[in-house]
């Protein structure tokens, strides 16, 4: 896990007990036809290549539903699975372990993903200066888990929430009064603590540089202007390109110089990765 690990583990606790509490309910009658006492066992495989996120979600399934089910990892967090790899094997009362499934499932399927797309995007630009930064743009309630996702695919974070970095925005400007007034208020409400701010146009790279800002964004920039304002304003300060970024985009924006780019595909556009768990007979 990352540096946060008691915060994402407290949200990993609190994420599985509302997922059960939604899908159990009142209890589960599907699996009361099951006698109360038969055990199984059951495998889970990919039916697709992806990068494996959320071991610790499945781990907490079956440790708030039933403890005596036993699980057997056969790949570790963040390795590379073909498609028809088992990933893990379960072992124990039938009821648990059905009644477990969709829950355990859905956590490793969506976070799986982000960090599968994580790892496409990362690997691009391994061989420049360039990094690959997710956004805000997370399913509520899944932010620190989504933001997990990304660094298991070996992609990097942007600020997690609106607490712990400054990005000044069109707006915040706007209501600020200026880029200049935006900045000198921020180091006095938080000194100490990153300031980003979002430019249009090489004139507000201009104002943010002249204002004091840490990262400056260049939003919608064309890539000639990425390389202007890198190569006019770069010292001392980092630049993250930003705004509607693509696998295609990458190398290109490289090139101009930029430390950062953003990406809000990493965790806005959710699929799932394609898993099944099957039982098998001894």
């Amino acid at each position: 896990m990352t540096s946060n690990d008691a915060q994402l583990q407290h949200q990993i606790t609190s994420q599985v007990s509302l997922a059960l509490a939604e899908d159990i309910g009142a209890g589960d009658i599907t699996a009361q036809l099951i006698p109360a006492d038969e055990t199984i066992k059951a495998n889970v495989i990919t039916r697709e290549n992806a990068v494996l996120c959320g071991c610790a979600w499945v781990n907490e399934v079956f440790k708030q539903l039933d403890e005596g089910v036993e699980i057997t990892w056969h790949a570790k967090e963040g390795d590379q699975l073909i498609a028809n790899q088992k990933i893990f094997s379960l072992s124990g009362n039938a009821r648990s372990i059905l009644t477990g499934e969709r829950c355990a499932l859905n956590f490793v399927q969506s976070l799986s993903y982000t960090a599968t797309i994580s790892r496409e995007y990362a690997q691009l630009v391994a061989e420049t200066k360039l990094t690959v930064l997710d956004t805000r743009k997370t399913l509520p309630g899944w932010r620190l888990a989504q933001k997990y996702a990304v660094t298991v695919g070996g992609a990097k974070n942007h600020r997690v929430g609106l607490y712990d970095a400054f990005l000044i925005k069109e707006n915040h400007i706007m209501a600020a009064g200026s880029i200049e007034k935006a900045v000198t208020q921020a180091k006095i409400i938080a000194p100490g603590k990153t300031i980003e701010v979002e430019t249009e146009s090489l004139n507000e790279v201009q104002q943010a540089v002249t204002a004091g800002a840490d990262i400056i964004m260049l939003d919608n920039f064309s890539l000639d202007m990425m390389e202007e304002a890198v190569s006019t304003y770069g010292t001392g300060v980092k630049f993250e390109a930003s705004g509607n970024m693509t696998k295609q985009d990458l190398l290109d924006v490289a090139k101009t110089g930029v430390d950062f780019v953003s990406v809000g595909a990493l965790t806005k556009h959710i699929h799932a990765i394609d898993l099944s768990l099957r039982v098998v007979n001894d």
